[in-house]
């Protein structure tokens, strides 16, 4: 075995043998951080735009969707990246894991010449659909069409940050993501503002901003993260593996386009600082989900590691210690929603409606975020697994089958009323989202129970895409076992 191997598969041994709270609380910081400052690069963004041009940050605005998508696209991929090389390498497969790592780069390079190509065609009808004056619509098709046609970076790094986590380096990829960050918001005071000889260039100038930090992050996660791409045949094997655990990521995030667009037109018809109260909910409420989304990409392929390994206890120990620590984390932001959300709010907006709206809202959406703990991380849990039905299902119930309706429904009765359907739909996903995982931990009983010591069944480990074949022993199933 050369060094190299040797070093990959140590990088990601250690998901099995070291102790799940030390990982997690190793690996996670690096990834909260990045996130963390991404979400800062992202106020501090439409702050410049906003000084320059009014109807520039109306423009961010009418562009942001299709950046979720983007990321959408991106990240999702990605994850199913990483996911599948977990699971190749806690099987010893290190030349399909690679294979895997250079179908992904493919992937990205062909998604990217879709998505740009359908954005080029659709942005001058969905910008006038979106905006009324002449000069957003102007600064949105400058900024969209640099930021779509340029996103090649993005989704480049999407795909190589996930290689690297793979096997347990979460470092390479917050560096990439800090030093693009913070190559954005450089260029975004230079190129808006204008320094010396260089003119300003208003939107545009952050529109070029974006993409240039895009491009260094993806330049730093390339190294390490580019692999050789398999033959056409095995690509469209390792395809399919890809997005049959990319599919839930990418549809979670689908649907968060999809509904901030809906939860808006609904608030349209109380006040418009009804909707920045929404949109001021989600700026601050991701200071406080962050340790959540760092412990969703972190444990997504410590337990896929340990679910291929047949190791289902220290699975399941992943999953509820993720848990348990993004519960104490939510803890201080109920705090802070409960107690303090004039404050809060005022660090955005000194409007009175504003603010009467605002501390109405966040206290009652602040008591959803015990409840979204569980109802946003046991998607990622079955995800990890390679049950996309579940977790698809959990995320549909969440956004789609609960929380618009509810929102709509609640709007009759009033302004305040809406807010309570963020309680309800955390509530109601949680609680189907339980009844499943419960039911999923019985059955691996079951699986360990067999394993132990009923010499007249032998059960199958669970092959590298999460599926259990038949037992050739007395002809028995792992159904007809249970059954039994």
């Amino acid at each position: 075995m050369s060094n190299k191997r040797a070093k990959i598969e140590n990088e990601a041994e250690f998901f099995g043998t070291e102790s799940v709270w030390k990982i997690l609380l190793k690996i996670s910081p690096p990834v909260m951080l990045s996130q963390l400052v991404l979400s800062l690069y992202n106020i501090v963004d439409s702050l410049f735009v906003g000084q320059y041009s009014g109807h520039g940050l109306t423009a961010l605005s009418v562009i942001y969707p299709l950046q979720l998508v983007i990321t959408a696209l991106a990240v999702g991929t990605g994850v199913g990246v990483n996911t599948y090389m977990s699971r190749l390498y806690a099987r010893g497969e290190v030349a399909k894991a690679k294979a895997t790592a250079g179908t992904g780069m493919v992937l990205a390079v062909l998604m990217w010449a879709i998505f740009a190509g359908v954005s080029a065609l659709i942005m001058k009808p969905y910008i006038r659909a979106m905006a009324n004056a002449p000069e957003a619509i102007e600064y949105a098709y400058q900024y969209g069409m640099v930021v779509c046609i340029g996103s090649l970076g993005t989704f480049l790094e999407g795909v190589w940050s996930k290689v690297h986590q793979s096997h347990g380096n979460m470092v390479v990829p917050m560096i990439a993501q800090l030093a693009g960050a913070g190559t954005n918001i450089l260029l975004d005071w230079l190129f808006i503002f204008g320094v010396g000889a260089l003119k300003p260039m208003g939107v545009l100038g952050a529109a070029i901003a974006t993409v240039t930090g895009q491009f260094l992050s993806a330049i730093i996660v390339c190294v390490k993260g580019v692999h050789k791409p398999p033959k056409f045949r095995d690509a469209v094997e390792l395809t399919k593996n890809i997005y049959n655990l990319a599919l839930p990521s990418i549809v979670m995030q689908m649907m968060y386009v999809v509904y901030i667009a809906v939860l808006n037109a609904i608030l349209t018809k109380f006040s418009d600082e009804a909707v920045t109260v929404l949109g001021l909910y989600y700026k601050l409420q991701t200071f406080f989900f962050i340790p959540m989304f760092g412990l969703q990409t972190c444990m997504v392929p410590l337990i896929s590691y340990n679910f291929a390994r047949h190791n289902f206890t220290r699975a399941k120990k992943v999953s509820n210690d993720a848990m348990i620590i993004t519960a104490i984390g939510m803890i201080a932001g109920i705090i802070c929603f409960e107690a303090f959300p004039k404050f809060f709010i005022g660090l955005f907006s000194k409007d009175e409606k504003v603010l009467e709206i605002g501390q109405t809202a966040f206290r009652i959406v602040g008591s959803s975020f015990l409840p979204a703990v569980s109802s946003l991380m046991l998607p990622m849990f079955f995800q990890a697994i390679g049950k996309s039905v579940p977790s698809i299902a959990l995320s549909i119930i969440r956004q789609v089958l609960g929380l618009m309706p509810l929102f709509y429904a609640f709007s009759f009765i009033g302004l305040d009323y809406t807010w309570i359907a963020f309680p309800v739909s955390e509530t109601i996903t949680t609680i189907i989202g339980l009844a499943l995982y419960a039911k999923q931990l019985k059955e691996w009983k079951v699986e360990e129970r067999l394993e132990e010591g009923t010499p007249e069944y032998v059960l199958e480990k669970p092959n590298i895409d999460g599926e259990y074949g038949e037992s050739d022993v007395a002809g028995k199933s792992l159904e007809s076992c249970k059954n039994e």
